[in-house]
């Protein structure tokens, strides 16, 4: 009996251990089912993944642009400028004896784009500049005479004009603000007289300002599509074959194509022909700011943490940041959406807009950002050279200076103001005439400036502090 019991017991207990190992198998069988089927649908994630990216990839390369559509719908649209200019020789003996005196012809060549089906015509200024007679051939071979509309310095832009007695093909106008960095373009033109030449490459950058020491304004689109001598004033198109840009320069030890170009937006050249067609000058839209573009080091002398933006040094009296509550130590982040990590950034935005345009403002004040309103004022200063910045006056200064009209002297020239100092002409002085010519406003300075050759003489009369004109003339 005793020892049936023990058995029974045995037994019992080997049934108790066996179903407590066959449990534990059954455990460990079922994470190992769990992790398997975690590796299988991480897998088959992964796969998702890759097959996602291979699609993407397949679709980017599907997606590329047909250059010869584009090439078609744009090459029609430019056109080859050529420039004379008659220049004189030196004078013979004979010459001086029998009253004759020698020209020859100065050819200039450059590219221009049709904007519009009646003729009209932009390309850079420089191609232009000076000419006594402009001719445009088309594509199709057509030549035409060119009148001279208009033209604007500070962008290198002009506006030509021919008559056709056929509707011609004409480039439509892209947006340069929404262009985006690596973005196909084609450049098209006629360099080294080449007719009809297309390039192709990508927005490398935007906003370049090729101007080191900052006394001229420019914020070009940079690209790599190449571009010689004889593009300037061509087109810079979209895969869209839309205009966003003219081709204007080069930088180059050679002075040929190594890689680097670049363009005025597109927004700008238009908002300058259509000033040109609607007022005759150009008209901006000025902020009333002074500043510096930040970076590590200026950002560490300033006490910001902020490397990108506008950094404002000073606000002018009476302007529209002045008004909108705009103040030193305020950092400009964006304006109307566009990023603004630079000086370039901002005035080539600006350069795009008119007097009494309202743009939207994003600030950077002591840490935390603010969004203000701002009507841009028209601008009422100039830079000249050989003496500063001027600007127009009130009426209440003219009478102060018993002067009928005039602008002051807002700031000297560094190089200059010693001269004037010594002499006695002060800040606020009145400049009363230029060569003889009566001045009203910064309008007619800009004139004067622009019709003068680099070496006529320059006749200046300065009302003094005493109400006392005093002339200078300069040779």
């Amino acid at each position: 009996m005793k020892k049936f019991l023990y058995l029974f017991l045995v037994l019992i207990l080997t049934l108790f251990i066996g179903i407590k190992v066959n449990s534990y198998f059954k455990s460990i069988e079922t994470k190992i089912n769990l992790l398997a089927s975690s590796v299988v649908n991480e897998t088959n994630s992964l796969n998702t993944v890759k097959s996602s990216d291979e699609n993407t990839f397949q679709n980017l390369n599907f997606q590329k642009p047909d250059f010869v559509e584009v090439a078609k719908r744009t090459i029609d649209n430019v056109v080859h400028v050529k420039n004379s200019t008659n220049i004189s020789n030196d004078f013979s003996l004979e010459d001086l004896i029998f009253g004759r005196r020698q020209q020859r012809p100065l050819i200039g060549t450059g590219s221009g784009v049709i904007i519009s089906p009646d003729g009209y015509i932009i390309t850079n200024l420089h191609v232009v500049k000076n000419a006594d007679k402009i001719e445009i051939t088309t594509n199709s071979n057509q030549t035409f005479d060119a009148e001279l509309v208009g033209s604007d310095d500070q962008n290198d832009i002009a506006l030509l004009k021919i008559n056709s007695n056929e509707v011609l093909s004409y480039a439509t106008f892209g947006d340069s603000d929404s262009t985006q960095i690596g973005e196909w373009v084609l450049a098209v033109g006629n360099p080294f007289n080449l007719n009809s030449t297309v390039t192709a490459g990508i927005i490398s950058a935007k906003s370049r300002n090729l101007d080191p020491s900052g006394r001229t304004t420019q914020s070009y689109i940079q690209t790599d599509a190449a571009v010689n001598p004889g593009n300037s004033g061509g087109a810079l198109v979209n895969t869209k074959g839309e205009l966003i840009g003219i081709n204007t320069a080069i930088q180059s030890q050679t002075g040929s194509y190594i890689g680097y170009s670049f363009a005025v937006p597109s927004n700008i050249a238009r908002k300058v022909i259509e000033d040109i067609m609607e007022f005759g000058v150009v008209q901006y839209g000025f902020l009333g700011v002074t500043g510096s573009s930040l970076n590590s080091s200026i950002s560490k002398k300033l006490g910001t943490k902020d490397t990108k933006g506008f950094y404002i040094n000073s606000v002018e009296e009476g302007s529209g940041a002045n008004i909108a509550g705009i103040k030193s130590g305020d950092i400009i982040k964006q304006v109307d959406g566009i990023n603004i990590n630079k000086f370039s950034d901002l005035k080539g935005y600006l350069n795009s807009k008119r007097p009494n345009d309202i743009v939207k403002i994003k600030l950077k004040i002591n840490s935390k950002e603010k969004l203000v309103s701002v009507k841009l004022n028209k601008n009422e200063r100039i830079q000249f050279y050989l003496i500063g910045i001027l600007k127009n006056i009130s009426k209440d200064e003219l009478i102060k200076s018993n002067a009928s009209s005039g602008v002051k002297i807002s700031e000297f020239n560094n190089n200059y103001k010693k001269y004037w100092e010594d002499y006695g002409i002060k800040v606020g002085n009145i400049i009363k005439s230029i060569n003889g010519n009566k001045i009203h406003t910064i309008l007619d300075v800009e004139k004067i400036l622009k019709s003068r050759k680099y070496h006529d003489p320059i006749n200046i009369e300065i009302i003094n502090d005493n109400n006392i004109t005093e002339r200078f003339n300069f040779r």
